[in-house]
Order: structure tokens, then C-alpha cells, then sequence
């Protein structure tokens, strides 16, 4: 009979990347003439992407890839910032990293200045006053106006740049697909973009976001890796310090997958056979600390014998130093006494009240007991001494104190557990797999809140519930048209299994025997810088080119103003409500009184009201 095969575990090592600092570009002479060529900046809450609108082989991917935080400790200059490479490892400055986002909207415009001096200096754009090329650059969804008021004056004012594009990283990442698939436009779809601090859904009807109906989930990569650090801490309690942020994000992009049905994955995960086969075992560095509870018998006993001594020493040390406190005390009481022997009653009655006694006799009694005390225990000392071993005993003190230290008598047994029979079988420790990080069905857990925030507990709907809803307000037709064109985007959504989870609740959703397509991104974490490109390929500013801002623009329009393209928010103005003009004030009657004193006469309106309850005038009268 064949013996069955053991299943092979699969074990896998931290990779612990730490970055190295950017290098510092020229720049290129294309990039200047015939006219100077537009900076792609895709500002994401995770990673920021930087290069240039040219094509060409070596200018045809982002030159800069860099986290989107910066670090600065409490009082330094501003040149000592440290931002994105220029930090190789995250976790040891963790408390100092600051970002420019709150959610996905940028907030802390000095972080943001910081990181378009860090882009532009390492583009080699070494210009003083001013930057000569254009920006296209990437916002959210709904960008709030205020928002887009302070980047624009950031890169009108400080940066002086002639133009300004902005756009959705979603639909940018649409047009650039749909451009590689040869799509007719305008296109129609709905857009499922999944980031690192919140997810969207985006209609598109007719190559134009429908803002009004654009909904936000609160859930993606930091929520997912946050998660995944809080089951593996409370798993494994004895590796707190090794599961950090930067290693369970590892975990997801490399480890981890969306189950097509969820719980019928977590069934299958009770197999033990399936756990060996699929659970990933991470290895940890090894470390030499031996976990408590595997001590042989022998180190036990040794110590034991070891605390045995240290308590004898401190038994010696304390009973040195309550002889020495007895006899200074003794020595106190004598000289109280030698005032009653040499007659100076009046010192030696204050001297009684001092020490709280009533009488020489109860003077006398104290002496006595603290000479017997004081030759007892030179006695004992002598005695220890000259045995060479100290007698481990109760210490001596008076009941006051209160401080006695029971300590082991010198029979002590050495060991007062029973040992155990030769026969019985210890269980073996691995050493081995307590440096492991057995991570099971947290592969499938982490990635699912995407579907289930309850799971976290977060009170919200999940990103197929919240596309049923935003579907829900379109008519039959407009339906068919979005789910004809669902496209998965964003660095959340990376995944394996996510096209399928996302199909597989679509056919849940939809009505029996209805079509839908689901596509994903062909690099869903740099389609976005891809599709801002093509873009700006397409749509060279100048004159009154569709999607840039000119200076003049700005100037004249105001900060918040947004010129619309096929992959940008739509614009609505803030209405300012424009104050009445007051008319103005009737000149007051004034009347001398007898004795010179000036009043004023004030203007009284009144309402007069007719029988008729249809009509009403106000007649103003004024009284002299």
C-alpha cells in the first residue's frame, strides 16, 4: 500500500526592500524645443509618478516612482526634509512621515510644495522664478473647490507655470485603455477605481463623468493592510515588533487574493489538507532568544542555585545593616542616659519626649534589648563568618516596620517540581516554526473588506453594494450602456481573482439572461500617468486648447476654475450671493427743546390693513 505524500510547504522570506535616493536627470534637449514639453504628475495618496509628455523610447514611462510622504523631525530646516527614496526605510521614522493627503484630497499644501521641488529638481529643471513647461495633473473625484483654488495659486504664484491641466486618475487610466483597444469614442462605462486610502465609482455617459452620481467608499489599501496587521499581532504575540506596516503591505501585494465566493473558500480552508498546501509561511530572522518554558532540567536547576545565592546575599546585606541602625540608636539612648548621671534633668526630660518615652525606666528597658539585639547579632556574624556560609533565615525587625522578607531556609530542596518518568514523550519544540508567520485564510480575509467593510466594522456599504445603488438611478437602457463597459482600475485592485469576484456579483445583481463586461487595467497602479500622457500628447496646450488653464485664465477666473476634457471633474461655479446695495438714509428731523437739548425724531412705519382681507399697504409716517 503507498504511503501518502506529505504536501510541500511553501515558505517564503520578507523581502524587506529598502529604497535608494533618485537620481538626479538632465534634461533632456527634446524636452525644451520646439516647445517645452508638459510634466505628467500622477499626485497619488500612495505613490507619486513624474516624467514627461514626449515619445520616445527612453521618455515613454515615469522617470520618478516615489512614496508620497515626507519626514522632517520637530525643528529642522526645511533642506533637511526627507521626502519619498531619499527615505530607505519607513518603519524606524514611522512617527516623523507626514503626507499632503487627508483621504485622497490634498490638504497640507507645504508637504505638497516640498514635493513638486523634489519632482522638478530631479527632472533637471534648474530654472530660478519660474517653470517654463506645462503640468497635467491628477486629482479626485469631486475635487472640493477650495482644494483646486490652492493648487492652482501654488502653481500659478510660486512656480509661475504659463498652463494647467487636471484630470481624474480613473478615467485617465479609461482613456488610455480604451485608446490601446481602439474604441470608438465618446465612450460610455462605469469605472471601479480602488486606491490606497478610498474607492470610487465613476459613471461615464458619453465620454463625460457624471459627477452627480460618483460615490466614495472609505475602504482600500491602508484599511486592508491595518486589518492585516491587527490579525497577525494578536496571532502571534511574541512577534509584535516583526509584523510591521511595510511587511503586511508586502503580504498583500504579493501574497495575498480575492476569493470568488467567500465563503465557500473559507470551507475549503478547513481541509487540513488544503491548509499545507496553501497556507504561506513566512520566515522571520532568526533570533537566538530561547521562548520560556523549554529549560531543561539541569538550567533550572542552576538557577536555582543562583537565586538561592543572590537571596543569601541579600539576607547578609540587610542584617549588617539593622545591626548598624541598632547600634546607632543604641548609642543614642546611652548618651540620653548619661544626662540622668550627670544631673541636667531639664535636657534629659526633653530628651525622654524626643524619643517618646515616659519614664528612665522604660529608658533602661530599651537599652537592654537593643544591647541583647546588638551582641546577638555580632554573634552571628562572627559565627558566618568564620563557617564561611550565611544562614538564610527570617529577618529580624521589629513589628512596626513591617517589611520582613521571608527567605528560604539553607534545606531548600532543589527542585521542588516531581519529575517526570523517563517514558513519557515531551513534545519537541521547532525552532524553526516559531520564526514563522503562518499566514492562512488572512490571504483572502484582508482583501475581502473591499466587499464587506463590516468586517473591519465599518458602518458603510461595500463597493458591489454601492455600484447596485449608483446603477439604481439610471434608467434600463442607460444600465445596459454601463455595465456593457465595467472597468477595474487602481492599485487595490491588483488582486488575482478580482475580474472574477466582480463578474461573479454582477451576475447576482443583474436581471436574468442581461449582458456585462468586466475589463481590468492592463497596469492598474500606472495606467493613470499612461492615460495622463496620451492625453497631453493629444491636447497640446495653446490658444484655447480644451482641458488646459492659462495664466490668464486664473487670473481672470479665479483659482477654482476647471476647464473641462474628456477625462476631468466637471466644473461648477460657486455661486456668491451678491450683497443688495443699502439705500440710503433719510435725514433725521430734529426739534430744540426749551433747555437746548437736541432730540431725535425717529421714523415710525405702521401697517395699515383695509377690510378687505386681500389687500394691505404699509404707509410710513413720520411724526414731529
Amino acid at each position: 500500500m503507498a504511503s501518502k505524500e506529505k504536501p510541500v510547504c511553501q515558505i517564503f522570506s520578507f523581502q524587506d526592500t529598502k529604497t535608494s535616493p533618485d537620481t538626479l536627470f538632465e534634461l533632456p534637449a527634446q524636452c525644451l524645443s520646439p516647445t517645452p514639453v508638459p510634466i505628467v504628475l500622477d499626485n497619488g495618496s500612495f505613490q507619486t509618478r513624474a516624467g514627461w509628455a514626449a515619445s520616445g523610447a527612453e521618455l515613454d514611462s515615469p522617470q520618478l516612482l516615489f512614496r508620497s510622504v515626507a519626514a522632517r523631525s520637530r525643528g529642522a530646516a526645511r533642506s533637511e526634509t526627507q521626502i519619498g527614496n531619499d527615505i530607505p526605510n519607513l518603519e524606524p521614522l514611522r512617527w516623523l512621515l507626514k503626507s499632503q493627503f487627508d483621504r485622497n484630497v490634498v490638504v497640507n499644501f507645504e508637504i505638497q510644495e516640498l514635493i513638486f521641488d523634489y519632482v522638478f529638481t530631479h527632472l533637471g529643471i534648474a530654472s530660478e522664478g519660474s517653470i517654463e513647461h506645462p503640468i497635467v495633473l491628477t486629482e479626485a473625484p469631486c475635487n472640493p473647490l477650495q482644494c483646486r483654488q490652492m493648487m492652482s495659486e501654488l502653481l500659478f504664484e510660486c512656480y509661475g507655470v504659463p498652463y494647467v491641466s487636471y484630470g481624474v486618475d480613473g478615467l485617465y487610466s479609461l482613456f488610455h485603455n480604451n485608446t490601446q483597444r481602439n474604441l470608438q469614442r465618446p465612450h460610455t462605462g462605469i469605472v471601479l477605481s480602488s486606491g490606497y486610502h478610498c474607492s470610487h465609482i465613476l459613471p461615464v455617459i458619453n465620454g463625460r463623468l457624471d459627477a452627480v452620481n460618483c460615490k466614495r467608499v472609505n475602504v482600500a489599501g491602508s484599511q486592508a493592510a491595518s486589518y492585516l496587521q491587527r490579525l497577525l499581532q494578536l496571532k502571534y504575540p511574541g512577534h509584535l515588533a516583526a509584523v510591521t506596516l511595510n511587511r503586511m503591505e508586502e503580504l498583500l501585494h504579493e501574497h495575498s487574493y480575492t476569493a470568488v465566493d467567500y465563503h465557500e473558500e473559507l470551507e475549503k480552508w478547513r481541509s487540513p489538507e488544503f491548509y499545507e498546501r496553501e497556507v504561506h509561511r513566512m520566515q522571520l530572522p532568526f533570533s537566538g532568544k530561547v521562548p520560556g518554558g523549554c529549560v531543561s532540567v539541569e538550567e533550572r536547576q542552576e538557577r536555582r542555585a543562583q537565586q538561592l545565592r543572590r537571596l543569601q546575599e541579600i539576607n547578609a546585606r540587610r542584617r549588617e545593616e539593622k545591626l548598624q541602625q541598632d547600634q546607632e540608636r543604641l548609642d543614642r539612648l546611652m548618651e540620653v542616659q548619661e544626662l540622668l548621671e550627670d544631673g541636667l534633668l531639664d535636657q534629659f526630660h526633653k530628651s525622654l519626649v524626643e524619643l517618646n518615652m515616659d519614664s528612665a525606666e522604660e529608658l533602661q528597658s530599651y537599652i537592654n534589648k537593643l544591647q541583647l539585639a546588638v551582641e546577638q547579632g555580632r554573634q552571628k556574624l562572627l559565627h558566618d563568618g568564620a563557617e564561611g556560609k550565611t544562614e538564610v533565615s527570617e529577618l529580624e525587625q521589629p513589628m512596626d516596620e513591617g517589611d520582613g522578607v521571608a527567605l528560604m531556609d539553607s534545606d531548600f530542596p532543589e527542585d521542588t517540581l516531581p519529575e517526570k518518568p523517563a517514558n513519557v514523550v515531551q513534545p519537541m519544540f521547532n525552532m524553526a516554526e516559531y520564526h514563522q508567520l503562518f499566514v492562512g485564510t488572512e490571504r483572502l480575509r484582508c482583501p475581502e473588506i473591499l466587499f464587506q467593510p463590516s468586517l473591519t466594522g465599518e458602518d458603510q456599504m461595500g463597493l458591489m453594494e454601492t455600484l447596485q445603488y449608483v446603477l439604481a438611478r439610471y434608467t434600463l437602457e442607460q444600465q445596459e450602456a454601463l455595465v456593457s463597459n465595467v472597468f477595474l482600475t487602481g492599485g487595490n485592485m491588483q488582486y488575482p481573482g478580482m475580474r472574477e469576484r466582480v463578474e461573479r456579483e454582477l451576475l447576482a445583481m443583474r436581471p436574468f439572461q442581461s449582458h456585462f463586461k468586466v475589463t481590468m487595467a492592463s497596469q492598474p497602479a500606472l495606467d493613470a500617468w499612461y492615460g495622463a500622457r496620451d492625453w497631453a500628447l493629444a491636447h497640446p496646450p495653446g490658444g484655447a486648447a480644451e482641458g488646459w488653464i492659462s495664466r490668464q485664465d486664473y487670473e481672470e477666473k479665479g483659482g477654482e476654475y476647471l476647464s473641462e476634457h474628456c477625462a476631468s471633474n466637471v466644473f461648477i461655479p460657486m455661486k456668491i450671493a451678491k450683497p443688495v446695495p443699502a439705500r440710503p438714509a433719510e435725514p433725521s428731523v430734529t426739534t430744540q427743546t426749551s433747555t437746548g437739548a437736541s432730540a431725535a425724531i425717529t421714523t415710525v412705519t405702521s401697517a395699515l390693513t383695509t377690510s378687505s382681507s386681500t389687500a394691505a399697504a404699509d404707509v410710513t409716517m413720520v411724526t414731529t
